[in-house]
């Protein structure tokens, strides 16, 4: 788990146990090996059941049928749910019982037959805690023993000023986007300046909120909007529902290859991929981290990143494709330092994104399509509003320069305050020659595939 992931589960335990003390109870935490931790607890209070939501790599589903044959070997139940998706990876295949590898078949056929996944419980109305000694093996009498916060340096402080986490923080998110941002969707969430997205990621990547909940919620919505004569048309139809949809589609679209795929964060998926020649450059890879390329708009979202733990999608994509193709650095090295820094980083979205972009992955982006840095910031960001906020030595460029200063004049540079290869950097690859050179590694690629 990275850093920015552990910040958040750290703050989300704690909202946890605050809920649970309000209703008389308290979080137990234990720390030690899984196994051997939910064993020796069940063993020594005596449980005739336990419970818990499924997990979906190969190693977790082996560990968790190893717990499972320990504990009924025992004589104790168990019982696991799906709490994180919206159906199991091994409920939609081909008509030969093969997985899917191509998005929209997965996701037609996830859909088939009108389907909708079951509805959300309630919360009960009162529970009932079972009292269990604090000396319990593998206990910790406090969430600060996990060392889950960082310390020194504390590089939190942006974090704690853009995230309320826990599941109530989850609700009043998933409510506002209900109400500010959905009806906008489909024609607004590519624009990084606006709030068009519905920031529900890290919430649904640490359970604080399920996908189902939100699915029924934003149905909900619609129900609502047609009721008010707001739209006038059927769920198959509304562009925003449909595009959200698809989206909550690619997150389980992650897991289901995560579930019948080798590591998704170690091998490539498209195995020709093997064969890539990546570049092994550090300063490059660190100036790409610290959003330091002198391409504006990649800039932007690698400080975005690091200041708040969190990157708009369409800025993902960009930077993304930055570090494969311009610069030609191993997607892994990529997948690794957004592992660390999202606080919305899990085990299948990550990883499996990061393969979309650099074409090794399922249903991949063609290798071929480079995003051109500056054409996306001047579709995207036409008014450098976003680019502006977190590139502040750039503020004072018009527009028409903004996403490639360069090319601006020296006066225009003066009057701005910048001095490239000073205040700002020169970019540290031409986007031309990057694009040859990508193209040319991808002709290599299919060659040596061709020869095999």
């Amino acid at each position: 788990m990275g850093g920015a992931q552990k910040w958040w589960l750290h703050e989300s335990l704690k909202k946890l146990d605050d809920s649970l003390s309000a209703l008389g109870g308290s979080l137990l935490v234990l720390r030690g090996n899984e196994h051997e931790a939910i064993r020796s607890l069940a063993v020594e209070t005596r449980a005739a059941m336990v419970f818990w939501n499924r997990r979906y790599s190969k190693a977790q589903t082996e560990m968790d049928a190893s717990i499972k044959k320990d504990l009924i070997g025992r004589g104790i139940d168990v019982s696991t749910f799906n709490g994180h998706l919206l159906r199991e990876p091994w409920t939609v295949a081909t008509r030969e019982g093969l997985p899917f590898q191509v998005f929209s078949a997965y996701w037609r056929a996830a859909r088939r037959d009108n389907f909708f996944p079951p509805c959300p419980l309630p919360a009960p109305a009162r529970i009932t805690f079972f009292p269990v000694s604090r000396n319990v093996s593998a206990h910790v009498s406090t969430l600060s023993e996990l060392a889950l916060q960082p310390s020194t340096p504390d590089w939190a402080e942006g974090l704690r000023a853009t995230w309320r986490c826990g599941e109530e923080a989850a609700g009043h998110q998933l409510e506002a986007f209900i109400e500010n941002s959905f009806s906008d969707y489909a024609g607004a969430r590519d624009f990084p300046a606006t709030r068009a997205t519905s920031r529900l990621s890290p919430y649904l990547r640490f359970g604080n909120i399920s996908a189902r909940q939100v699915w029924y919620a934003t149905l909900s919505a619609v129900d609502a909007m047609r009721s008010r004569r707001v739209v006038r048309i059927d769920d198959a139809k509304n562009e925003s529902l449909n595009k959200f949809f698809s989206e909550l589609g690619w997150r389980e679209f992650s897991y289901y290859l995560l579930y019948h795929c080798e590591p998704l964060h170690q091998f490539n998926f498209r195995r020709q991929f093997d064969a890539m020649p990546w570049r092994t450059d550090a300063k490059a890879l660190r100036a790409w981290q610290r959003g330091k390329t002198g391409y504006p708009l990649v800039d932007a979202g690698m400080r975005e990143l690091w200041h708040t733990g969190w990157m708009h999608n369409r800025v993902r994509m960009v930077t993304a494709s930055f570090l494969t193709k311009h610069l030609l650095i191993d997607w892994r090295e990529g997948e690794a330092w957004f592992w660390d820094t999202l606080v919305d980083a899990d085990e299948a979205s990550n990883p499996a994104g990061w393969q979309w972009v650099s074409g090794s992955g399922a249903d991949a982006a063609p290798y071929f399509r480079i995003f051109n840095p500056v054409l996306q910031g001047e579709k995207f960001d036409s008014s450098g509003e976003y680019t502006r906020r977190w590139v502040p030595e750039l503020s004072a460029l018009p527009a028409e320069t903004l996403h490639s200063p360069w090319t601006a004049s020296a006066e225009a540079l003066r009057e701005a305050s910048i001095a490239l290869g000073a205040s700002y950097p020169f970019p540290i690859v031409d986007h031309q020659v990057a694009r040859a050179r990508a193209l040319s590694s991808v002709e290599i690629l299919n060659t040596q595939s061709q020869m095999k």
